[in-house]
């Protein structure tokens, strides 16, 4: 990291200083990407990670004593947002492998619906990341997180009209890139 006293960033992005968020941002990133591409289960996890460390990074700050070395505390929240993601991955295997041991082993429609729409999830997200962020982040917050158009314009801090319309557009080119793929199965839980 760069030699710059961060403490006086850091207490002005506790307080919601986005100027201060870019400061630490620049003066953290090539340490962050570095750490995370030694710790990363793999080179295509490594953005994404790093997306999870300064998103916890700004709502964590305020909890960052500063007679501590932020090296230290910086690090250790890397480490916790690599070990979380990779327990992610862990968990979404385990399940998508007892499933599809459930619905071996039995005939149970319950199992076999429950698999058929993780399967629906799992080919949506590849398709999700072509999305640009401000689409990526209104899909994400209203069909993962079940937020509301409504709570979605409050999270987001903009306006309904605008939550409205990147939902259209974020939906519109989704079925495009689906349509492209030959994925598109209407009727089967995907949203039209």
């Amino acid at each position: 990291m760069k030699d710059l006293d961060l403490n006086p960033w850091l207490i002005r992005m506790s307080q919601g200083d986005e100027e201060a968020f870019q400061v630490v941002y620049e003066a953290t990133r090539e340490h962050a990407y570095r750490l995370i591409g030694y710790l990363a289960p793999s080179r295509k996890d490594i953005a994404d990670i790093m997306s999870e460390v300064y998103f916890e990074l700004y709502k964590s700050v305020g909890r960052y004593d500063p007679e501590l070395q932020f090296n230290s505390w910086f690090n250790g929240l890397i480490i916790r947002q690599v070990r979380n993601w990779k327990r992610k991955e862990w968990r979404l295997f385990r399940i998508t492998e007892k499933l599809k041991l459930s619905t071996a082993k039995s005939s149970d429609t319950a199992a076999e619906l429950r698999l058929t729409a993780l399967d629906d999830q799992l080919e949506l997200l590849p398709v999700l990341q072509t999305l640009s962020l401000k689409l990526k982040e209104v899909i994400v917050l209203r069909y993962y997180q079940d937020c509301s158009l409504e709570e979605i314009a409050v999270l987001l801090k903009i306006p309904l009209g605008t939550v409205k319309s990147r939902h259209h557009h974020a939906l519109k080119q989704l079925r495009q890139r689906f349509d492209e793929l030959g994925l598109r199965k209407e009727g089967d839980g995907f949203v039209y």
